[in-house]
């Protein structure tokens, strides 16, 4: 585990995300505990959730903090609220990341090492999985469509990661979820999804 690092995984409601994934309760809830578990192999992490099971869920893997999210106001707030729990450097990275593996996380982390700020793009190049900032540095995030663009505004170096790394395939559509299956689902998130080819040799790693 790199103990230098906190990140902070903002953890939507399981009943009302992923509208576009089409998704059930159970397999919303299961692609956040695999993002959490992998981030958690590699720092200490930082959930922030209203859902009451998914914080039960979340502060049963070590290594893991949570943060009761009363009234949820999006990603960035839900990251805002996070982050005083976070020690520093820190980062944010978002919940529906289903494939990642922890190594692909872990370089990021030491990439991002060497900046004030960093962003990781997602696979379509034009959002962000990943925000990180250093020792000292305010931190800022405006996740969301098309979000890329405002974090480089912001300063944040754009990390070489390559394309098809885990840590860009997040999940919002069918489509999409698909595509983190051929990477190789989490042991949740392959419990609860149906229709999604599975990667030879089924999951890339145990939580």
């Amino acid at each position: 585990m790199n103990q230098d690092w906190t990140v902070v995984v903002p953890l939507k409601a399981a009943a009302s995300g992923k509208s576009r994934l089409g998704a059930s309760t159970e397999l919303v809830r299961a692609v956040g505990l695999d993002t959490v578990a992998a981030a958690a192999a590699v720092a200490r992490v930082v959930v922030v959730t209203a859902d009451r099971q998914t914080a039960a869920d979340a502060a049963a893997i070590g290594g893991v903090t949570v943060v009761a999210e009363e009234e949820p106001r999006g990603l960035n707030a839900a990251i805002a609220l996070g982050m005083p729990a976070a020690d520093m450097p820190r980062a944010a990275l978002l919940g529906d990341l289903p494939a990642l593996r922890p190594d692909d996380l872990r370089g990021a982390l030491e990439a991002a090492a060497g900046v004030d700020r960093a962003v990781v793009a997602d696979a379509e190049g034009t959002g962000s999985t990943l925000v990180t900032a250093g020792a000292g540095v305010a931190w800022l995030s405006a996740f969301g469509t098309d979000s890329l663009a405002r974090h480089l505004a912001f300063g944040c170096v754009r990390l070489e990661v390559p394309a098809d790394s885990t840590l860009r395939r997040d999940v919002d559509t069918a489509a999409q979820l698909a595509a983190a299956s051929a990477l190789g689902l989490g042991p949740r998130s392959v419990r609860f999804s149906t229709g999604a080819p599975v990667s030879q040799g089924g999951s890339h790693r145990e939580a």
